[in-house]
């Protein structure tokens, strides 16, 4: 859809201002009773869905240009979607989390970009990574000495794809490694992608760079079904999202699991054996492609229409994705097969969970306002008394290491795949 398309939908938003906390039923506190980074940081409605569906509409009226100010509204939304689930508890005829992204895609069509996003899209067509700095030739340097298939030569029922923070950065790489083999000794049938393995470019379309996501959108489809896999299992939660719902738009048909729902499976087949105690608490993170963004695209083709030119509706009934299928239970499952592992649950989990900070591209293009987005669920995770913040993200990962909570402290940030590791 076009700026223009969702006109129906700016106009229809009563401005019942839901899209700033979550469903009043699962507030259990004051302190963490709110869902949406962007308006809780700038505390102005514009930054808000319904100040940003105001904006669309008044941008396509010509009452206003992509100022500075504009630009900042429309590029510190972290795509996280805590809008759209909470937007959909009253309503069902609004899209909040594409409007979004559109109004980004309408900002960079017109040339509305800020110099960072430039920078790191050049690295994505110069080196086939959104990590400005790294070099495609040293993408596998993380999985040397394992011995696995190259699926540019060999064939394999599993794709393992860890995706460019986990590839590149020195303290993530481990968490791959850690991957691929336990993977391996569990008996999977996986392969690396060789040659083919590049950026999936999920975080181009969350910054409104349609077009370079749809051209590596296209190569990568193209690149899996030449090797011919049936899985593909990736750690990166926002590489999931991309391939489950973004791709399959495109065409992609192959089973998408994140590593976390494939242990979990092999865990309950017997093929994974916890030996080892882990005598910890934690608290998980659900990180918003994982969890609320995690559900499966649902194929849809039709119109909107009224009732006696009054009541909306769609013909024939449209797909509703409500963060409700999201993945919740297979890391959770995980959890509670290590032994000694105790599990604190911060208020706000599942499809009302906070975000990180980092989507959209803010960790880069506004990481002040990123920072305090990762202090926040710094605040709500030391206030179960976990020992350590876990969740399956490399990038919810990178933005708590170095956060703080309101009273400075941080906490130790953990990777699910380390837990299992050490339960092994």
């Amino acid at each position: 859809m076009t700026l223009s398309e969702f006109r129906p939908m700016q106009e229809r938003c009563s401005n019942c201002l839901n899209c700033r906390w979550i469903p009043f039923d699962k507030v259990k506190g004051q302190r963490f009773g709110e869902n949406c980074p962007s308006i809780v940081y700038h505390n102005f409605m514009t930054y808000s869905a319904r100040g940003r569906f105001q904006l669309g509409q008044t941008l396509l009226d010509g009452a206003a240009d992509y100022s500075e100010q504009v630009r900042e509204v429309v590029h510190t939304c972290t795509t996280c979607g805590s809008c759209d689930v909470a937007c959909k508890i009253c309503r069902y005829n609004l899209e909040p989390l594409e409007h979004n992204i559109e109004l980004k895609v309408d900002a960079v069509g017109k040339g509305a970009v800020l110099p960072r996003q430039t920078e790191i899209i050049e690295s994505l067509e110069r080196e086939m990574t959104m990590l400005p700095g790294k070099a495609k030739k040293q993408r596998l340097a993380w999985a040397q000495g394992i011995q696995v298939k190259d699926l540019s030569r060999e064939k394999a029922a599993i794709a393992f794809f860890p995706g460019c923070k986990y590839s590149y950065e020195p303290g993530l790489q481990k968490i791959a490694r850690a991957a691929l083999q336990i993977l391996l000794d569990a008996g999977a049938d996986v392969g690396l992608l060789g040659k083919d393995d590049v950026c999936c470019a999920g975080r181009a379309l969350q910054m409104g760079f349609r077009t370079e996501f749809t051209e590596r959108a296209e190569a990568n489809i193209a690149a899996f079904k030449a090797a011919g896999v049936r899985t593909i299992v990736t750690p990166c939660s926002d590489c999931l999202h991309a391939f489950k719902r973004q791709y399959a738009k495109l065409g992609l048909e192959i089973e998408v699991l994140h590593t976390v729902e494939l242990i979990d499976r092999l865990i309950a087949d017997g093929s994974i054996k916890f030996t080892r105690s882990v005598p910890m608490c934690v608290t998980y993170h659900d990180p918003c492609h994982l969890g609320r963004l995690g559900e499966p695209y649902v194929p849809w083709n039709g119109v909107e229409k009224k009732i006696l030119n009054q009541v909306h509706t769609w013909e024939p009934k449209r797909p509703r994705y409500n963060g409700n299928k999201g993945i919740y239970d297979a890391p959770r499952r995980v959890l509670a097969a290590i032994p000694g592992l105790r599990l604190a649950e911060m208020e706000r989990i599942r499809e009302y969970a906070w975000c990180c900070g980092a989507g959209g591209g803010c960790s880069e293009t506004y990481p002040e306002f990123s920072n305090w987005a990762a202090g926040e669920r710094i605040t709500e995770a030391n206030a179960t008394g976990a020992q350590a913040l876990v969740t399956a993200c490399p990038w919810c990962e990178a933005n708590f290491a170095s956060a703080k909570d309101e009273h400075g402290n941080g906490i130790q940030v953990l990777d699910i795949i380390e837990l299992v590791q050490k339960a092994l």
